[in-house]
């Protein structure tokens, strides 16, 4: 009787055994074929890396972690990648997935990224946040100095740079390098530490000279030292004076000059808040700002990028003291008229002709009756394209002064443009026979030809060349 139950148990047994043999040839086979694929993918990966195909890239990462989830060095390639042609929605798509998927290994790079996706969306405090998370993982030393590199340009990217400095000083300790001294050294410059800043570029040069930090930095450095000791001597008044616009002003300039614009912007834009009438302060804000590419941020002073610059490329020093001047007298009585009048003509000469417009404006609201606030006013509004009301302006200009040969000059300019020709001959004469110019004569000539007055225009050629040359 027991000989059937023990066949029974016998074939129940082989055949679990024919199952379980059958199920890992199986298994094994499909192992076999995913091998097979995720090898074909990677190398199809190694391609498209070395062709930098990014999109092959993502594709094909995408491909790796669908079928190998546990694949670091793929989900890396892929949030890099997407990082890199910041596809920046996608990124935090692939994190989210990354972290349900990863492991512990996975946690640190998780944070790194995304940091990195923050800083990108200019979410500054969420990318402060992960970047110190994966610090707090230990990574090597290495990569720790690249993060605080990393925490460093986020505290510049806010402007909040004694923790930029701190930062950067953290990244030193992690890993020394002649780049980070250069970058400490700027970071020292951007808080006005004059010894510890030169100190940091010259161990960075001790150290590699041939860095490309040193190489492009050591330079300005050198530049900037010229004008330090009469930087410092501004320093110890203003830390007397600290609201003394002047005194601020004149460190800008130095900052300007000494091709540090970041620095000059600090304090001119200081001295523009203590002051918001001063039109040097504007000038040299915008300078700055113009000299930072910062274009738009100028327009919104109302300082075009047409900014009249001297030989050495800067606003000349000249134009500043005039309007330093005239701002002083201004703040003592806004209602100077010829202080007004004054500005308005400086700032002409820098062919700011919406803010040369203003002063004119102001001051035949104080005295109509001011040939000068014609003048400037016709003048800029005929650099403005207004030329109809800048001959309006100037006929009163020479209503109100008939003795001054320009202002006869520049309505007969402004008649030609209108296409008066009997009027511009007009004015022209009445400016020579004030005072003959071989300007006026070449414009009386012109008109001259204009109406047919052929005789007449040849004379004034002759006067012309009896004059020979003149300065114009």
């Amino acid at each position: 009787m027991k000989c059937p139950v023990a066949a029974a148990k016998i074939d129940h047994q082989l055949r679990a055994l024919v199952i379980a043999v059958l199920t890992l040839l199986g298994s094994t086979a499909l192992v076999a074929a995913e091998t097979q694929e995720l090898r074909q993918l990677r190398l199809q990966l190694k391609a498209a890396e070395d062709a930098n195909d990014q999109p092959a890239i993502i594709e094909l990462s995408r491909r790796i972690v669908a079928i190998a989830p546990n694949d670091f060095d793929a989900w890396d390639t892929l949030a890099q990648t997407q990082l890199k042609i910041e596809d920046l929605d996608r990124l935090q798509q692939t994190l989210d997935a990354w972290q349900k998927a990863g492991g512990r290994r996975a946690a640190p790079a998780i944070e790194d990224y995304r940091g990195a996706l923050c800083f990108k969306r200019k979410e500054y405090q969420c990318a402060e946040r992960h970047w110190l998370a994966y610090l707090a993982t230990k990574p090597p030393r290495a990569d720790a100095a690249s993060e605080y590199d990393s925490l460093a340009e986020l505290c510049a990217a806010q402007e909040r740079w004694k923790d930029h400095l701190a930062y950067r000083m953290k990244a030193i300790a992690a890993e020394d390098s002649a780049a980070r001294r250069v970058l400490r050294a700027c970071a020292f410059l951007r808080l006005h530490k004059w010894d510890a800043a030169y100190a940091d570029m010259a161990k960075a040069n001790k150290m590699d000279p041939t860095d490309p930090q040193v190489k492009e930095w050591l330079p300005q450095f050198e530049r900037l030292q010229e004008f330090l000791p009469r930087i410092k001597a501004l320093d110890a008044q203003i830390s007397k004076s600290p609201n003394d616009v002047t005194l601020l002003l004149d460190r800008a300039r130095l900052f300007t000059l000494a091709g540090r614009p970041l620095l000059a912007l600090d304090d001119a834009e200081r001295a523009l808040k203590l002051q918001p009438a001063s039109m040097r302060a504007r000038i040299q804000t915008a300078e700055d700002l113009l000299d930072l590419g910062r274009t738009e941020d100028a327009a919104k002073l109302q300082v075009s990028d047409k900014l009249a610059r001297a030989e050495d490329r800067h606003v000349s020093e000249q134009a500043l003291r005039e309007l330093g001047a005239d701002d002083a007298l201004l703040a003592q009585d806004p209602k100077n008229v010829h202080a007004l009048v004054a500005r308005a003509a400086v700032l002409r000469s820098l062919k700011q002709f919406t803010l040369a417009l203003a002063d004119p404006q102001s001051a035949l609201a104080i005295n109509d009756k001011s040939a000068a606030a014609h003048f400037e006013a016709a003048t800029s509004f005929y650099n403005l394209g207004n030329v109809k009301e800048a001959l309006t302006q100037v006929r009163t200009a020479t209503e109100l002064d008939p003795n001054d040969p320009i202002k006869w000059f520049c309505r007969g300019i402004a008649e030609a443009e209108r296409a008066d020709f009997p009027a511009a001959i007009q004015s022209q004469t009445r400016s020579i026979n004030i005072h003959e110019t071989v300007l006026a004569l070449r414009e009386r000539e012109k008109c001259e030809r204009r109406i047919g007055k052929t005789s007449e225009a040849d004379a004034d050629l002759r006067r012309i060349s009896e004059l020979g040359p003149q300065p114009e």
